[in-house]
Parts: C-alpha cells; structure tokens; sequence
C-alpha cells in the first residue's frame, strides 16, 4: 500500500492551521502568522499552499475569511471550527486531527 504524502500534507496543514487559529481566538490571525507556524513543521510551505488550504476550510464552514483587497488575508475559526479543535465534534475527513488518546 502505497501513502499519498501529498494528501497527509494537506490534511495536516488543515489541522495545524485550524490549532493555531484557536490559540489566536477570539481575535484570529493573519495569513502571514499562520504561514509562519506552518512553516515550522513544513520549512517548504508556500503562501499559496496555506490559502488553497485556509479556502478549503472556508468552504467546509471551519473558518471565516477576510481577503483584502491588498493582499493580506486574515481568517478566524466559526463556532463549528472551535468545536472541531476542541474534539466536541467528530471531525469529517480531509483533516488530519489525532484521535483523542486522552479520553477513556
């Protein structure tokens, strides 16, 4: 069997990116914070990746975004996305968040 390490990518940036706009709550984050924390895990990231990926949680309704018209994006976590970083909620696929190993 063969790991798609392209889709592992993807589906991790989704869950850091949705951990680190609930450390940023309730004020949200700019794009260039966010790609700065991806970046730490993935030195390869590209601004491009983060907003294909940060567009892709807006349409499942995970975050809302603000593009500016002069560039900078800024997006922030909805209620559903805050429940899905805190485990309330299961979490469909395309994400690639843990499983809860803390709870009995």
């Amino acid at each position: 069997m063969q790991v798609d390490m392209a889709k592992v990518r993807r589906e991790s940036m989704r869950w850091l990116i949705l951990l680190t706009l609930n450390h940023a709550r309730p004020l949200g984050a700019q794009e260039s914070l966010i790609l700065s924390t991806a970046q730490a895990i993935y030195p390869d990231g590209t601004a491009l990746e983060l907003r294909r990926e940060l567009d892709y949680l807006d349409d499942r309704e995970l975050v809302t975004l603000v593009k500016s018209p002069s560039g900078p994006w800024h997006a922030e976590l909805t209620r559903h996305g805050v429940d899905v970083a805190e485990y309330t909620v299961d979490c469909e696929p395309g994400i690639a968040r843990p499983a809860k190993y803390w709870a009995g």
